[in-house]
């Protein structure tokens, strides 16, 4: 956590740049834009777009979808657009729980339409929501297009949203892309925020860390961020932290310009279009960084051993696995410990020939023992995926959860239901999404960073 939240009397951290729900900002015409989002998607028959510049919210938004579509919805969220056409049937049936045993592409289609139509038959609607679809190749693009052709008799099966960059609406303006482009029957575009908009942006991000006093942005320092940041909310973000934890550094309640011109030169922003005559000064930027760093390694010693953790309530038997499979498991922050030795290098094999560590095999076996009796219906958090020959990066982040999160509540998985051999990390057992999904906002910050996100336990079987 940030060195400076006891000194302004904050609860958690208003600026990370991780998408906190909690920390929505309706403003600006976000909360108006979220509210059409979801009627559409419950509602329309087309492919719906979100197209903002990099670091304007469009993840923050995808993630208050996960949690405000209706009970109904059954989201697939793909977070990875770099996948061949081939690979994102795969993703859909592995989320879908559709067993894939090498079907060809025509099969794997054929038994993605029988799976829509049963859920559809059952009064439900399945939303897959795409993040950084601007990344996907042109042949991926189509696969979108024709998915959203799978329908019954009168209504789509599939709905669809796209989160993009700009450069998506240059490539579906190419010839070859209008089958696509026609598709798209709502288009939702967030604006970087207005000046105006920034001050009360700031104010809300501070009061819902639990800030209680005056504003410590002064009048010229909102307007430096404004400007600095272009509008950009990542870019906000990035700025305030940087400028609290300088005003922190000289023992200062109020966060001025000058704050605001030493978080700029550390942060190095690129204008969003270059202007003329620009000339970035490289020294410059050196001196401001390392600057800023010498005084945080001063900062260091002078605090000593100071920390902060999240307020996560501690279980009543750490380490031993909950009898109660149906309640649902609250993260747990152990007492900071020392980061462990550097585990061995693994040495990446064929799948054939894969060899796991401990932990890995430690946490195979918590999963076959969950799995054995966890309910369809519950809901886990699905940490981490990869791919099986990457056995290292399951060892070292098991590693690492451990120490953060209780480890009883950690599983570790190996599937080929997607007709890929994967590995991935799990945490906790829930009675629902919206369970889930709250548990998953008191993980620590290290953890969120990997881009955590809710699913049902039937996506396993």
């Amino acid at each position: 956590m940030s060195l400076y939240l006891q000194h302004f009397g904050l609860r958690e951290s208003p600026f990370r740049i991780t998408p906190h729900t909690d920390f929505f900002f309706t403003g600006a015409n976000r909360g108006p834009t979220l509210d059409a989002l979801i009627y559409a998607i419950t509602q329309d028959e087309g492919i719906v777009k979100v197209t903002g510049e990099v670091g304007s919210g469009k993840t923050m938004l995808c993630r208050m979808l996960l949690e405000r579509l209706p009970a109904h919805v059954e989201t697939l969220y793909l977070a990875n657009p770099s996948l061949s056409r081939q690979e994102i049937l795969g993703a859909i049936a592995d989320e879908l729980g559709i067993p894939t045993d090498g079907k060809a592409t025509h099969s794997l289609t054929r038994a993605l339409q029988d799976a829509l139509i049963e859920r559809y038959a059952a009064g439900k609607r399945v939303v897959m929501l795409i993040d950084e679809a601007h990344a996907m190749p042109a042949v991926s693009l189509e696969e979108i297009r024709l998915l959203s052709n799978l329908e019954s008799k009168a209504n789509k099966l599939l709905q669809i949203a796209l989160f993009a960059q700009p450069e998506l609406d240059e490539r579906l303006a190419a010839n070859d892309m209008r089958q696509l482009r026609e598709r798209i029957t709502q288009h939702f575009s967030l604006a970087p925020l207005k000046p105006q908009d920034v001050a009360s942006y700031i104010e809300f991000r501070l009061r819902a860390a639990g800030y209680h006093g005056p504003n410590p942005f002064t009048e010229a320092a909102v307007k430096l961020i404004a400007e600095i940041s272009e509008g950009l909310s990542r870019r906000i973000n990035i700025l305030a932290d940087k400028a609290l934890l300088a005003a922190f550094a000289t023992g200062s309640h109020k966060v001025d310009s000058a704050e605001i011109r030493t978080a700029a030169q550390d942060a190095r922003f690129s204008p969003l279009q270059q202007k003329p005559g620009f000339n970035a000064k490289p020294l410059l930027w050196g001196i401001a960084g390392a600057s800023l760093a010498a005084l945080l390694l001063a900062l260091s010693f002078s605090l000593g051993s100071y920390t902060s953790k999240p307020n996560l309530p501690q279980s009543e038997k750490p380490g031993v696995p909950p009898e109660n499979t149906s309640a649902p498991a609250t993260p747990v922050v152990k007492s900071p410990q020392p980061t462990p030795p550097s585990l061995a290098p693994m040495r990446v094999e064929t799948p054939e020939n894969i060899r796991f560590g401990p932990l890995t095999r430690q946490h195979f076996a918590q999963y076959q023992q969950w799995i054995e009796t966890a309910p369809r219906q519950h809901y886990f958090i699905q940490l981490l995926a990869t791919d099986a020959n990457h056995s290292g990066e399951i060892e070292g982040f098991l590693a690492r959860s451990a120490q953060l999160i209780e480890p009883a509540e950690l599983r570790a998985y190996r599937s080929s239901l997607s007709g890929r051999d994967r590995l991935g990390v799990i945490y906790g057992d829930f009675p629902s999404r919206e369970a889930a999904s709250a548990a998953m906002q008191n993980l620590p910050e290290s953890i969120k960073a990997a881009q955590p996100f809710p699913r049902q336990v039937s996506k396993l079987r």
